[in-house]
């Protein structure tokens, strides 16, 4: 059994193996642009963060009922829980599938039907958080926000994604005052292609309590120690940074680096069946890449229950984090 682990950067339409693509295209009466499988997978080839996107919308399309959505979220959960994952907090990106015609209640009641069995079935805690997508204005953020209210008893958060370079986060300034006027907890990807100054920008304008990525904080000193003095925690995604080009090769990551400054790290997936593996890929990735101790990963490892949104539930966390230290390597 895997090291026992949160995952806390998760996309759920990033869960989309090419299989099931094609099962939900005949399901739903959608024709994919690739004649199999295997002509799709090589279509997960990308020079960039911008080419995964469109691929990554692109097959979306598949996604119409309620159905899709619980069945997606149920492939995901087998796959982690065979990983190692007790908790996962799962993003979702609503507006790229509200501009296709599909409602907020098909998309967050078809993945709470998985999410509300996921204890009982894969023996994952779950939490559900809502992205919106940078590169999309702050309006449809914002009208994005007056869709999900009637579901926030189903959402615990928000989180900014998609397309970084050219959209600040000080562009969703208000829509992110909103949400904590809500009781909503915040995140927001910063800091893989957008410059440090986007993660300063995060934490001081969006008030962000978790960023997302974080890699290029490296480059400034005073914001490392500042991320290290406040606690801050940074989902990191180790194959994703190398399939989009971030880092050259696993064996290049920060991660030891940034481990050795005090960071609070934790590795997770991203977008794992664009990029070639799930949370405990990850983990073995980095071990084997950047030797990795069996403390440092016991350090991931906890790091990851402490950087959740637990705190409603310190009792969990406390049994999640004990299973942490009493794992063998």
């Amino acid at each position: 059994m895997p090291v026992p682990k949160a995952e806390l950067h998760l996309h759920i339409e990033g869960t989309l193996e090419p299989e099931p693509a094609f099962e939900l295209a005949a399901r739903n009466g959608v024709e994919l642009p690739y004649a199999d499988t295997e002509e799709l997978r090589e279509a997960y080839r990308f020079e960039d963060l911008q080419s995964f996107l469109n691929l990554y919308y692109e097959l979306m399309a598949v996604l119409r009922t309620e159905r899709d959505f619980e069945d997606l979220a149920n492939a995901y959960l087998a796959r982690a829980a065979a990983q190692g994952v007790r908790h996962a907090e799962i993003f979702f990106d609503p507006q790229a599938h509200l501009a296709r015609g599909l409602s907020m209640g098909t998309v967050v009641e078809g993945l709470s039907r998985a999410l509300d069995r996921s204890e009982a079935n894969h023996g994952i805690s779950t939490q559900l958080i809502m992205c919106f997508l940078r590169d999309e204005s702050a309006e449809s953020a914002m009208k994005t926000l007056e869709a999900a209210k009637p579901y926030l008893d189903r959402i615990v958060g928000i989180g900014l994604d998609s397309a970084e370079v050219g959209h600040p986060p000080v562009k969703f300034r208000e829509v992110y005052e909103a949400a904590a006027a809500l009781g909503l907890r915040r995140v927001a990807h910063a800091g893989e292609e957008g410059p440090p100054e986007y993660i300063t920008e995060a934490l001081d304008v969006l008030g962000v309590e978790r960023v997302d990525h974080g890699l290029r904080c490296m480059e400034s000193p005073a914001l490392v120690e500042r991320l290290v003095r406040d606690r801050v925690p940074l989902t990191l995604c180790p194959l994703s940074n190398v399939r989009l080009r971030t880092v050259d090769t696993l064996a290049d990551h920060p991660l030891p680096a940034m481990l050795d400054a005090g960071l609070l790290c934790t590795v997770n997936s991203d977008d794992p069946a664009y990029f070639g593996g799930y949370a405990g890929d990850n983990f073995d990735a980095v071990r084997s890449a950047l030797g990795l101790s069996e403390e440092r990963l016991r350090e991931l490892a906890r790091n990851s229950f402490v950087a959740s949104f637990l705190e409603d539930d310190e009792e969990r966390r406390a049994r999640y984090l004990a299973e942490v230290e009493a794992y063998e390597f």
